[in-house]
């Protein structure tokens, strides 16, 4: 006779959502996992992925248990041993490779922004080393994150859990309803849609949201900067802006109206290949309804003049009144305090070693909110050994091979390494290089708490582990643990420890079994707030003129600057790959790499799209379902072709993240679909962040001949 099965509440971080939900455990086993109706980020709905979460976690093909190569790297042959061992190795090469190169030697990388990414770097900190990473940093987010601490002193968010719906929202190079970033879940877009506001979408693609929208400005790939540009443009000089909230609350507005001026719609139309008239359109819909709110995604910090296209868009919701208003952009409740980074335990010559932060300062050095290591820079230390040599690679919740640009020089930098560790939830094309495999806990095998959204912590959830699956062990427990069997003077205490006093600094007063029981917890959301204390940055108001990053040595206004690889800018180049390549569109199946395992998903999705207009598709004798080679200047992938009207007939637009784990290791087809084969990390690359080119890249197609 089974025993009833025990709920638990918890927060869904197969992606970094934030979703809530009611976790039902018999006998030590989870069995099933539903969405909780009083969570105010979901309402009880879960995306595709969530609803797997039993499939994941009782994966028969889950690391269970630490593993040691046998062999060269690469070879696919590993051994079992214990956790006592594995730290043990582990603890002993870090502290031999510090002792003889110094702590910078060691590098540490990690995935997208879920429970452990402040970890990484706060083991690293203790550790005593600046280099650590993650592919999000200058490509995704913290170009959003840095630029707004900058010109507003604080980063805004969405109102989706105020009372007020917007009336206008601009969604801009992102596609939430299939992705759900950061607490700004699919949910809440689809609740903000049902109030039916007026609607703008700024993407090469025709998405779902580009289909139903009052307007939809089908830009170049890369063209971000210059649209921006234009509307900012229609929106001062026809004196749509707010002229009281820009006069009493805004700092250069003058010298951005005198800037902006040269930027007409019809300078920005061949650019854009957006005609002026939608341009003008755009700018006055947004500008005259209100409240508005603009919904912003990475496909913005994809090309190497990203600070510059994120100071731009920023200015849209200023110019127009619509800042910490209700239906808005938004600051945040705070309800969790400042994660504790120990980055006070680097010296000055540590800090000043780390690799990038010379020359990207928003990246790595005074102007960064986290600051990380340069990854091409990184890479190049682990190759070649300049500045300095770096030995180890210590990687946790990445698939580097798969989700770094430009896969095969990722792949000869790894293969460089005298050590390299690996913790992740399945075997993976990265973990086959690792000297040391370890397995790490899912979400619902681990205790954590999360701020929502990000940055603005309006929400504060308890993610609680309620099973144990094998000897899987959080990222956390493993750096706490290895700080511990270094001896290292930080970093020893225990996980639940650091989180309450994260809960007792947002003053909701819950300890963290308290939250786990609620499942979350609002903090109070006040609008307005800066009539009383104005805004931190040194003039006190929101800089469009930014003086910050004119003290920094970047250019205090936006501009617009062509990606280096594009058909106006590399011309002959383009001659020989004669279309422009989007990738990262968002499949509502998968998170970036992860999930390809899971039956149910993958039959939804079994092999790579790339999607491509039926003129040029005909052209190169390519049909429905074909599989096509897309080739860079890089290398060359195949994906199958999806025939759309919906895309201009010089874009391609390809899928990211493929990998095929049902093929054999030890790689895994990574070499076949991967479109980080196709990216590019070499420079030029943004002054301030460091961005490399991953979008608005030139390709070429092609009948993938005798491909089954």
């Amino acid at each position: 006779m089974q025993s009833e099965a025990r709920i638990f509440k918890s927060v869904c971080r197969a992606c970094h959502g934030g979703c809530g939900t009611l976790m039902h455990v018999r006998d030590g086993r989870l069995v099933k996992v539903e969405g909780d109706r009083e969570s105010p980020l979901n309402h009880g709905r879960l995306c595709p992925i969530g609803t797997v979460t039993v499939d994941l976690v009782n994966h028969p093909d889950r690391l269970k248990y630490p593993q040691r190569r046998l062999g060269p790297r690469g070879s696919g042959r590993w051994q079992r041993i214990s956790w006592d061992e594995a730290l043990d190795e582990i603890a002993t090469r870090l502290a031999d490779i510090r002792a003889r190169f110094g702590a910078e030697a060691i590098a540490l990388g990690t995935g997208t922004g879920r429970h452990h990414i402040r970890w990484v770097s706060r083991f690293g900190n203790a550790l005593g080393t600046p280099n650590w990473c993650e592919p999000g940093f200058a490509q995704c987010f913290h170009p959003r994150v840095n630029t707004c601490l900058l010109t507003f002193g604080d980063f805004p968010v969405c109102d989706y859990t105020g009372d007020t719906p917007p009336a206008c929202i601009l969604f801009w190079g992102h596609n939430p309803i299939h992705s759900g970033p950061d607490g700004e879940t699919r949910f809440a877009v689809r609740e903000a849609l049902a109030h039916r506001p007026r609607t703008i979408v700024v993407d090469p693609r025709e998405t779902e949201l580009a289909a139903s929208a009052d307007l939809w400005l089908r830009v170049r790939p890369g063209a971000d900067d210059a649209l921006a540009l234009a509307m900012l443009n229609v929106v001062i000089g026809e004196k749509l802006h707010d002229e009281r909230f820009v006069r009493e609350h805004t700092h250069g507005f003058e010298q951005l109206a005198a800037h902006v001026a040269q930027y007409t719609p019809e300078w920005a139309a061949p650019i854009t290949w957006v005609p002026a008239d939608k341009i003008r359109a755009a700018a006055r819909l947004f500008a005259q309804t209100r409240p508005g709110m603009l919904e912003w995604g990475c496909a913005i910090e994809h090309t190497p003049k990203c600070i510059q296209t994120v100071r731009a868009l920023s200015m849209l919701p200023v110019l127009t009144g619509n800042v910490d208003v209700p239906g808005g952009w938004v600051f945040g409740g705070r309800a969790i305090g400042k994660f504790p980074s120990l980055i006070e335990n680097l010296t000055p010559e540590a800090n000043a070693k780390r690799l990038g932060a010379d020359r990207f300062k928003l990246l790595g050095g005074a102007g960064a909110d986290l600051p990380a290591a340069h990854i091409p820079t990184l890479l190049q230390a682990m190759r070649e050994g300049k500045p300095y040599p770096v030995k180890a690679f210590l990687v946790f919740g990445n698939n580097t091979l798969v989700t770094y640009a430009n896969s095969k020089l990722v792949y000869e930098s790894l293969m460089k390494l005298d050590f390299m560790v690996n913790a992740d939830l399945f075997m993976t094309p990265t973990a086959e290089l690792a000297d040391i495999v370890l397995p790490a806990a899912a979400w619902p095998e681990l205790d954590q708490i999360v701020g929502l959204p990000t940055i603005a912590a309006n929400v504060a959830l308890a993610q609680q582990k309620v099973v144990q699956v094998g000897e899987c062990k959080s990222d956390e427990e493993i750096f706490v643990a290895l700080a511990r069997r270094m001896k290292l003077p930080v970093g020893t205490e225990d996980v639940k420890d650091v989180l309450n006093a994260q809960l007792r600094a947002g003053g909701l007063g819950y300890d963290f079994d308290q939250l786990a029981e609620r499942g979350f917890a609002k903090a109070p959301l006040k609008y307005r707030r800066y009539e009383g204390a104005g805004f931190k940055t040194p003039t006190g108001k929101i800089e469009l003129y930014a003086t910050r990053l004119e003290q920094l040595g970047y250019a205090p206004l936006p501009y617009y600057e062509e990606p280096p690889e594009s058909p106006l800018s590399a011309p002959e180049a383009a001659k020989e790959f004669p279309l422009v390549l989007t990738t990262g569109g968002r499949i509502p199946f998968f998170f970036n790499s992860e999930h390809r395992q899971i039956p149910n998903l993958r039959r939804a999705r079994r092999d790579p799209r790339a999607e491509i207009h039926p003129e040029t598709a005909a052209r190169h004798g390519i049909a429905e379902g074909d599989w096509m080679w897309i080739e860079t200047r890089r290398g060359r992938i195949r994906q199958r072709a999806k025939l759309t009207a919906g895309i201009d007939p010089r874009v391609v637009s390809a899928e990211h993240a493929w990998w095929f784990p049902d093929e054999p290791g030890p790689e895994y087809g990574v070499w076949k679909s991967n479109v980080n084969v196709l990216t590019d990390n070499t420079p030029p690359f943004d002054p301030a962040m460091g961005t490399y080119q991953l979008r608005a890249l030139l390709c070429r197609v092609a009948k993938a001949e005798g491909v089954a």
